[in-house]
C-alpha cells in the first residue's frame, strides 16, 4: 500500500467529514443500546486527527496509522477508542514489512486479531468485529474497493439482527435484538469512505 502526502491529508479529511456527516445518526444508534454518545465521541477523535493532519501526513505509512491510532485512543471516549487504537496501530506496526497485497491482508487479519483480543469480543458479538471480518475475507479475495464499501455496509445492517454479547449493549439481552451497532455503524462509513477514495483515485 504506497500512499503519499496527499493522499493521508485527503483521506483523513473523507473521514473526519463523514463521521461528522453522519455524528447524529451514530449517537441515535447508540442511543438505543448504550450511552448515546459514539457520534460526539468518534467527532472528537477524527477532529484530533484532522488538527494533526499535515504533520501525520508528513510521516511515513506507517508511523502516520501509529500516530492516528494514538489519537484516537485519547481522544475517542467509550470502548471504540482502544478498538480503533488498537487495529490502526497494528496496522502501521505491521505494514512496514507488508509490500505485496498478500501481505497487507496478512497484516489486516493480525491487526482485527488484536482488536478482538482487547474487546475479548469475536464475530456475532454484534460490535464493530462485525464489519471488520467480512471486509478482510474481502481484502483477501483482492476485491475492488466499491464491493469492499458494499460489504461493509451490509455487515454493518446486519447487526441489527444480532444480540449484544458485549459492552453496555449486552445488558440489554434480547432487547438490543433490532438495533444497528453503532461501533459497527462507524466502521462501516469509514471503510467505504476510504473505499471511495481508492475507486477514484487508485483504481487499478
Amino acid at each position: 500500500m504506497h500512499l503519499d502526502a496527499t493522499d493521508l491529508a485527503a483521506l483523513i479529511g473523507l473521514c473526519r467529514a463523514e463521521i461528522d456527516r453522519h455524528g447524529e445518526h451514530l449517537s441515535a444508534l447508540d442511543s438505543a443500546i448504550g450511552d448515546g454518545d459514539h457520534g460526539a465521541n468518534m467527532r472528537r477523535g477524527l477532529e484530533a486527527v484532522f488538527a494533526e493532519r499535515d504533520a501525520i501526513a508528513a510521516l511515513p505509512l506507517p508511523a502516520a496509522l501509529e500516530r492516528i491510532g494514538l489519537v484516537l485512543v485519547m481522544n475517542i471516549g467509550g470502548a471504540a477508542g482502544p478498538l480503533y487504537g488498537t487495529l490502526l496501530m497494528e496496522l502501521g506496526r505491521g505494514l512496514g514489512i507488508a509490500d505485496t497485497p498478500e501481505a497487507f491482508a496478512a497484516t489486516l487479519e493480525h491487526a482485527i486479531a488484536a482488536v478482538a483480543r482487547r474487546g475479548r469480543s469475536g464475530p456475532g458479538d454484534k460490535t464493530l468485529l462485525d464489519v471488520l471480518y467480512p471486509v478482510q475475507a474481502e481484502v483477501v479475495r483482492r476485491s475492488a474497493p466499491g464491493r469492499i464499501a458494499a460489504c461493509a455496509r451490509s455487515a454493518a445492517h446486519s447487526t441489527e439482527a444480532m444480540q449484544a454479547r458485549r459492552g453496555r449493549a449486552s445488558f440489554l439481552g434480547p432487547r438490543s435484538i433490532g438495533h444497528e451497532d453503532p461501533g459497527a455503524s462507524s466502521c462501516a462509513l469509514l471503510t467505504a469512505a476510504i473505499c471511495g477514495y481508492f475507486e477514484e483515485h487508485r483504481p487499478s
